[in-house]
């Protein structure tokens, strides 16, 4: 462990939540990656750990009644907002009290949450996105509806939060170059004209091809965080990675990260020394057999350690 992480404190959240999306079972991981002894296995880092609990939220088909009707094509917006608010009012805390934050999902419209309480205390914040789609479609490029396609246009205010109900309580603290996304190879046509538009700086899996995965997260750190000064919050989505290793998650897509390139992005982030957040979102226990499922577990702990600090050697 670096000096700059020696005996740190991560505080260890669990969003139970897969109301930003229709496939029930996502809200299953953090107990699941928490039978597979994922605080052990932090612990064993030389970190110290603040578990800060499981968080569960209402169910999609809770949401879909009269007390949470869609607003245009958005689904569940007051379920996600609430969700997201109570989230986000957890890493804010564990910012504030300097500790790594670590938040387990949950479907990935929980990142509006976990990136925006991170960078209400940490002003200076920077983010890698490391997903298959862009998640910043707006009310009105979306064409599912479903939020955890629409955390990033709200966190930077591409998509005005007070617009969607249940989002009033959030403000825009990042901008469009705060941000940077490795892995893209699945955007609807609108998110390319958003990313078009503010100049967004994004590695899609065609890059990776063409430079490596080295060269591709120097580029990206170069971009976001050129000085290496800023702090760093990686937010993973499993779908980043080819189905054929992470098939258990709701939304893949072929032709993804491998598994080593998928680690060597959170291996390399640590070594900055910069790591102060940390998203493994979008595992589901419920795709999958048996084998499917533990594999992808597997890899959401073995994400989790290479980004805070396990090592070949």
């Amino acid at each position: 462990m670096s000096a700059t992480q020696a005996k740190r404190t991560v505080a260890l959240i669990g969003g139970e939540f897969s109301g930003g999306q229709p496939k029930g079972g996502v809200e299953r991981a953090p107990k699941m990656m928490r039978q597979a002894k994922i605080v052990d296995q932090v612990k064993a880092l030389g970190y110290e750990v603040n578990d800060c609990g499981d968080h569960a939220f209402p169910s999609p088909d809770a949401a879909n009644s009269s007390a949470d009707p869609p607003a245009g094509i958005v689904k569940n917006p007051r379920t996600v907002g609430n969700a997201c608010k109570q989230i986000y009012d957890i890493v804010q805390a564990a910012v504030k009290r300097d500790e790594i934050v670590y938040t387990i999902g949950g479907d990935h419209s929980l990142g509006l949450a976990t990136v925006g309480g991170h960078a209400a205390s940490r002003p200076n914040l920077c983010c890698i996105w490391v997903d298959a789609h862009a998640d910043i479609n707006t009310a009105e490029t979306t064409g599912s509806g479903n939020m955890h396609g629409m955390p990033v246009s709200i966190l930077l205010g591409l998509q005005k939060p007070q617009d969607i109900p249940g989002f009033e309580w959030f403000n825009p603290v990042m901008t469009t170059a705060d941000i940077v996304y490795i892995g893209l190879r699945d955007l609807d046509e609108g998110e390319r004209s958003i990313i078009r538009k503010f100049g967004m700086k994004a590695f899609t899996m065609h890059h990776v091809d063409k430079y490596g995965i080295g060269q591709v997260v120097q580029m990206a750190l170069d971009h976001v965080n050129p000085k290496r000064d800023r702090p760093i919050h990686l937010s993973f989505d499993v779908d980043a990675l080819d189905p054929a290793i992470a098939p258990s998650t709701g939304t893949t897509v072929r032709g993804g990260l491998t598994f080593r390139e998928g680690h060597y992005i959170c291996e390399a982030v640590y070594e900055t020394g910069l790591l102060r957040g940390l998203d493994i979102m979008e595992v589901n226990p419920a795709l999958g057999n048996d084998k499917e499922v533990a594999d992808t577990i597997a890899i959401g702990c073995s994400l989790t350690r290479c980004a805070l600090g396990e090592t070949l050697l």
